[in-house]
C-alpha cells in the first residue's frame, strides 16, 4: 500500500475524497487548488471538461496507465463540479439506481 494509504474500494475513496473536498469550501483560493474549483463553478467545469478529453485520449491509444491516472484526475474534478454546484452524489447515485437493468438506448429514448 503506498503512503496515503487507502484501499483499492473506489467507493471507499469516493466517499473520503468528497469529505475532503466539502473541507475546503470556504477555504482561500489562493491556498487551496480545491477552493479555488468551488468558489468558481465554470472554472471547475472546464477543468473536468479538460480531464474527461485528456482520459479519452489515453484510452483510445491503450495507454492503460494514463487512462488509470486521467480516471483519478477526472473522478476528483467531477466532484469538485458536483460539490461547486451544489449537487450531492447521492443525488447522482438515486438517477444511475434508476437506470439499473434499463437499455441504454431504451433509456435513453424516454429522455
Amino acid at each position: 500500500m503506498s503512503e496515503g494509504g487507502g484501499t483499492g474500494d473506489l467507493g471507499a475513496v469516493l466517499e473520503r475524497l468528497w469529505a475532503t473536498i466539502e473541507t475546503r469550501r470556504g477555504g482561500e483560493p489562493s491556498a487551496s487548488w480545491t477552493a479555488k474549483l468551488l468558489a468558481d463553478p465554470r472554472l471547475a467545469a472546464k477543468k473536468l471538461g479538460e480531464e474527461a478529453v485528456e482520459a479519452a485520449i489515453a484510452g483510445a491509444t491503450g495507454d492503460a496507465a494514463a487512462l488509470t491516472a486521467e480516471a483519478a484526475d477526472v473522478l476528483y474534478h467531477l466532484l469538485a463540479l458536483l460539490a461547486a454546484a451544489g449537487v450531492e452524489p447521492a443525488e447522482v447515485a438515486k438517477v444511475l439506481a434508476a437506470r439499473e437493468g434499463t437499455s441504454g438506448i431504451t433509456e435513453k429514448a424516454s429522455r
